[in-house]
């Protein structure tokens, strides 16, 4: 059995596992990191909006949760991505 085969049998759009597949490979043991979404679509080739859709799936499929982190002075920074199931 795979890691990811729970994955693929979701019914879900090949830009969330994308998605979720590369979020995976940059976690913690926690389950946990906060590249930025821009990133996440140049590494990926994917537009950012279709990398926000696929997070947005993952959260409907309850398999990610975000929080917005912030810096020192209050500005916004990158998410802080939670995977469910690793």
């Amino acid at each position: 059995m795979g890691r990811f085969d729970f994955l693929y049998k979701m019914d879900l759009q090949h830009r969330a596992v994308a998605v979720y597949i590369y979020l995976s490979d940059r976690a913690n043991r926690d389950g946990e990191c906060w590249p930025a979404i821009p990133t996440i679509a140049r590494e990926l080739k994917l537009s950012q909006s279709t990398v926000r859709r696929a997070l947005q799936d993952l959260r409907k499929a309850e398999l990610l949760e975000t929080e917005q982190r912030y810096r020192a002075k209050g500005g916004k920074s990158s998410l802080l991505f939670r995977l469910k199931r690793i």
